[in-house]
């Protein structure tokens, strides 16, 4: 029997690297793609071991040939689009590119697989972002009104309805996983879970005394990104398709996931004095609370929300920062610096 073939967009990504290891251990031919334009940044998927197992084709989301070379070069059986621009904060300042790369790449992937006559089952990565700053005593579910407060958020919501779309009108297999923050030590520095994760283990070690952040207030849903991708995969296996959210129904303010970075790494007193905050990085318009309810994931994939609990998640984070800047400590690559963040919402890459 041959092995079945899968086809990932943003593979150098969190969720990507993941995904492609998840996929390679279930015996998954894995294509991974990349911008041939972009600086080629490999390092997740050398971090799992897996570099030499994915094999990655270059493909660019803006051009229309490079999918149609992508589709007849890998055939797949299933497709996960997990590339976008995905940087919240980013998004208000490049709303076009934005646009482009996460609301219209989507709908020529969903072209280009409807006139390819291949029929691959399609995931699209779908966000919380999408349901905007919601009452904060209600979870959202699968139908929960979308009121998108950033060009990100809008632009993922065009990419979801879109799936929505080709799937009604033309039969396709594709679904969405409208996916709540999911973090692990592969999320980019730039996003506020790493940033604290990174900020406490140097004010551990002496290189640091402050983290700057902006909206601490911020609510989120946030677990751990190997669960996530495993659920992906659930809903590409299902009879028919759907979309799920996916989240692990329980919310934290930012200034909660500090408190809790702050005793694992050790660190004494107050984790409000290792703060300070910036209004220059609150953003024009905030998502106050997000908090999901995964009670369709759970009853129709079997998927447990609850694997790995956010105080895991933490500890988990915490220490491979901290053994990540030890090391840069001892091969002199360390800088005293005082991090500046923004509260970006964590997404995949």
């Amino acid at each position: 029997m041959s092995k079945r073939t899968a086809l990932i967009t943003g593979v150098t990504g969190q969720d990507g690297a993941y995904l492609s290891a998840f996929l390679l251990e279930k015996g998954y031919r894995v294509f991974g793609t990349f911008r041939r334009s972009s600086s080629r940044n490999f390092e997740r998927l050398e971090y799992l071991g897996i570099l030499n197992d994915v094999e990655l084709i270059p493909l660019d989301l803006l051009d229309q040939s490079s999918l149609f070379f992508a589709l007849r070069t890998t055939a797949p059986d299933e497709i996960y689009n997990l590339a976008a621009q995905s940087f919240v904060g980013a998004s208000f300042e490049q709303p076009i590119a934005t646009g482009e790369i996460t609301a219209l790449g989507a709908i020529r992937l969903l072209d280009a697989i409807l006139s390819s006559g291949l029929r691959p089952r399609f995931y699209q990565a779908s966000s919380s972002e999408m349901y905007g700053d919601t009452s904060h005593d209600q979870k959202q579910s699968e139908s929960t009104p979308f009121q998108p407060c950033s060009p990100y958020a809008t632009a993922k919501l065009y990419a979801h309805w879109a799936t929505v779309n080709y799937r009604n009108a033309y039969g396709m297999f594709a679904c969405s996983g409208i996916l709540f923050n999911h973090e692990s030590p592969l999320r980019g520095i730039e996003f506020v879970t790493r940033k604290i994760a990174d900020g406490v283990a140097r004010i551990k070690l002496g290189l640091q005394t402050k983290i700057v952040l902006g909206n601490i207030h911020a609510k989120r849903d946030w677990g751990y990104a190997p669960d996530y991708v495993q659920a992906m995969w659930l809903m590409l296996q299902r009879e028919r398709p759907s979309d799920y959210v996916i989240a692990s129904g329980k919310s934290y303010s930012v200034a909660e996931f500090v408190s809790m970075a702050c005793r694992q790494a050790g660190l004494p007193n107050d984790p409000q004095s290792y703060l300070e905050l910036d209004s220059h990085l609150l953003r024009p318009s905030e998502v106050g609370y997000l908090q999901g309810d995964p009670s369709k994931a759970m009853k129709e994939l079997g998927w447990n929300p609850s694997h790995t609990p956010i105080e895991e998640l933490v500890r988990i984070m915490v220490e491979a920062d901290m053994l990540r800047v030890q090391r840069e400590i001892r091969d002199g690559r360390h800088q005293n610096k005082v991090l500046s963040a923004n509260f970006v919402t964590p997404h995949r890459e």
